[in-house]
């Protein structure tokens, strides 16, 4: 299948190259183009406001996301003890610098993998068990495995995905969230949705090319849950972008906007789905 060209943005955060998104041989599949190779794809990382591998708090939006991520910490912690009570390891992939498994460590034998070596070492000053790679845990098997906001850029998707069923217990569960471009603040924004994030993001989903891509391993989705508060955050983000300025009325009101609409159409602007190892998917 001949790939189509969706839309064009560009890197914000680092060089401010072009990057096209494009069609895949999955409907609904789209991936940035031209792809950093996994070698050169560390330069984009390389900003002091790439906020995930940092406790950064020298800007407003800085606060604003750290306010958001401690409350989500706790809803994200109550999902995992409801999901599974019986739960006993936990594996976070991705899980920059560490908040989410210090956190975790009340109820669960916590790991995490993290490539970045300046967010690893935040997590592991803080007396977490983090890991370079899969390859290197100390155990095999988990109950229970996170990616928030990850899984978009991974370069090898079917391979992931293959790793997170090898790593699974039978009766575990995977929980993964990615950004919506299907969301009513990825269609206001267009090529200034700040969760396109390229090259950073090489991959975007909707809900029918996720369920599908881990159909081919078995896996299958069993519920999908909104992130409420990414459509604000993202919103100021776009705001940003698109204008050089913090715009918090109209994001506040374009995020708002967004998540009303999804509650009836489900797009919201970023998605949790829940994944288990089914004979057939719930949806």
């Amino acid at each position: 299948m001949e790939e189509k060209v969706i839309i064009t943005a560009k890197d914000h955060l680092v060089t401010n190259e072009q990057f096209n998104i494009v069609t895949t041989n999955i409907d609904g599949l789209l991936k940035t183009s031209p792809t950093p190779t996994k070698e050169k794809i560390g330069n984009y990382y390389q900003s002091e406001n790439y906020i995930s591998h940092t406790d950064a708090k020298k800007t407003l939006v800085d606060n604003i996301y750290q306010i958001v991520k401690s409350y989500s910490l706790n809803k994200k912690y109550k999902l995992l003890k409801k999901l599974n009570p019986e739960a006993k390891t936990l594996l976070d992939i991705g899980s920059g610098t560490g908040d989410f498994i210090s956190y975790c460590k009340k109820g669960f034998d916590c790991y995490g993998t993290e490539p970045s070596e300046v967010a690893r070492e935040k997590s592991i000053s803080k007396g977490n068990k983090v890991v370079v790679s899969t390859e290197e845990l100390e155990i095999k098997k988990f109950d229970i495995i996170t990616m928030w906001h990850v899984l978009e850029h991974v370069h090898d998707l079917e391979l992931q995905i293959k790793k997170l069923n090898e790593l699974l217990n039978k009766n575990g569960a995977i929980i993964i969230a990615v950004p919506n471009y299907k969301s009513e603040d990825a269609k206001h924004y267009k090529e200034h949705w700040a969760a396109y994030d390229v090259p950073r993001h090489i991959w975007h989903f909707d809900k029918h090319s996720f369920k599908e891509l881990f159909k081919k391993e078995n896996l299958f989705v069993v519920k999908i849950l909104p992130m409420i508060f990414d459509s604000f955050y993202v919103s100021l983000l776009s705001e940003k972008i698109k204008t050089g300025r913090n715009n918090f009325v109209k994001a506040f009101k374009n995020g708002l906007q967004s998540n009303l609409k999804a509650k009836s159409t489900g797009e919201y602007s970023s998605l949790i789905y829940i994944i288990e190892k089914r004979d057939k998917d719930s949806f």
